[in-house]
This record gives structure tokens, C-alpha cells and sequence, in this order.
């Protein structure tokens, strides 16, 4: 069955992504839950599809304030043809320039930091925002097919791919073609790449979060309602410290790391 092979071959990349990434997972761990622990915010970015991962880190149940999600409906498709259709969002996270405009309506920072997911990693939309991040001196963690990197080269005109960007660059291990199933044509089927980076994306949570606690400090989570023990008004609050932490930061002062 086709099904199984996907299982299989999904289940293959998520173990190399524990094998291999690992350690690379807690270095960014380590570096989240310090960004978030002095006051700074963890900004997630991705285009087309690789809005999926920054869509289920926060709001979500059990993710934490710390987490911003970065989301333009002109690089989301809403329909396949048509406004908000598939092949405008294709054309548009090509081009560049248009990322820094999307980034520049937000305060960013040196206290910051921001994570890209993007599998092929050329595209200009995930490489300018990683680029605009080390403007800001951010540190800037990146996920991305390294297979890809390695055979591909650069469309932007920095002559940077989006792993060549990053102080942390993790690989999400599925093949540059992405599509994971043989069916007997030359084209494959049944993408690998969001099973991939959503799993990234919540070990970073669990990293960050185990981290923060080891710190002494509780994060403000997102809870499901079916959670014993939690009040009513649980989330109002968290979203309340969400909207503290992004409009009441004091502003950045000369020689503050």
C-alpha cells in the first residue's frame, strides 16, 4: 500500500531528524529560551506552504507567549486561481524586495530572534526575511532541506541560499524534490516537507519551554479547555501577556545586548 510507504518514509525522516539534528535542536532551544527570558521576542516566518509550521507554533494549544507569527495573506493562497490564488503567491515570494516592506511594520530588535521555514530555501520571500533579520542583529535559526542546499544554486541575488543565512541552521532531512512516494512516474507524491518542519517546530517548543522552566520560568501556554484545574479565564490571559510583550517593550537602549 502506498499509505505504509509513506508512513515509512515519513517516519524514516522524523527519526533522522532526532538522530542528526538533535544536538543542533538544543543549541536553538538554548537560544530561544534565553531571547525570550530577557524580554526579547521569537518571530517565525515562512511562505506558501512553510506558513504551515508558523501557523501551529502559537496560537495553538500547548505553545507559549515568546512565539510571534509573522503572516501576509499576499504570500498565503486562499484559493488555487483567482486573488489569493496559488500561482500570485509563487510569483510573489520570488520576488525581491517585497519581504523588507512586509518586515519593516514591525519592531525588531537585537534582543530578538526569528525563525524561517522554508524546504527549498531559495526562494527571496524566506532568505530576505532571514537577511532583514541580521540587519536587527538578530540571531536567525533556519529550516530548510539541506540536500537541497547542497545541489541548488542561489536565485537570490545575494548569492545566499537560506541556510547560508542562519547562525543556527537545522536540516528537516526529506529529499529536494520533497514528494516522498514512487507511484512508477518520474514525478512523486506525498509531500514530506510539513510533516517535517511542524515536528521542528514543536521540538523547539518542548525545547524552549523545558529550558525556561529550568530558569524559573513559567511560560504563559495556551491551554486546551479540557485541561483539569485551569480557570476559566486562562487564555484571556495569555493572550493578555501576548499583546504586553508585542506593544509594551521599553525601547532598546544604547549598549543593551
Amino acid at each position: 500500500m502506498s499509505a505504509t510507504t509513506y508512513y515509512e518514509q515519513v517516519r524514516g525522516v522524523l527519526d533522522e531528524i532526532h538522530e542528526t539534528q538533535g544536538e543542533a535542536i538544543e543549541e536553538a532551544g538554548d537560544l530561544l529560551a534565553n531571547t525570550i527570558a530577557s524580554g526579547g521576542r521569537v518571530y517565525l516566518f515562512g511562505s506558501g506552504h512553510s506558513v504551515i509550521p508558523v501557523m501551529d507554533v502559537f496560537p495553538r494549544y500547548g505553545t507559549f507567549v515568546g512565539f510571534f507569527p509573522l503572516y501576509d495573506p499576499r504570500l498565503m493562497w486562499h484559493n488555487v486561481v483567482g486573488p489569493g490564488g496559488a500561482r500570485e503567491l509563487l510569483w510573489l515570494e520570488r520576488r525581491e524586495g517585497y519581504v523588507e516592506n512586509f518586515l519593516q511594520s514591525f519592531a525588531m530588535d537585537r534582543r530578538d530572534a526569528m525563525i524561517v521555514f522554508s524546504h527549498g530555501g531559495l526562494n527571496a520571500a524566506p532568505v530576505e526575511a532571514a537577511l532583514y533579520a541580521k540587519t536587527r542583529e538578530m540571531k536567525v535559526v533556519t529550516v530548510s532541506s539541506l540536500a537541497n542546499a547542497k545541489v541548488s544554486t542561489a536565485t537570490h541575488s545575494s548569492g545566499k541560499r537560506l541556510s547560508d543565512v542562519a547562525d543556527i541552521a537545522l536540516d528537516n532531512c526529506v529529499p529536494l524534490e520533497d514528494a516522498l512516494v514512487d507511484i512508477g512516474y518520474p514525478e512523486r507524491i506525498a509531500a514530506g516537507s510539513t510533516m517535517a518542519s511542524v515536528f521542528v517546530a514543536m521540538s523547539l517548543v518542548a525545547e524552549t519551554g523545558a529550558r525556561l522552566k529550568a530558569m524559573g520560568i513559567k511560560p504563559h501556554t495556551f491551554v486546551s479547555p479540557n485541561v483539569a484545574g485551569v480557570s476559566k479565564d486562562h487564555n484571556l490571559r495569555v493572550f493578555d501577556a501576548y499583546t504586553g510583550k508585542l506593544f509594551e517593550r521599553p525601547p532598546l537602549k544604547r549598549g543593551n545586548g
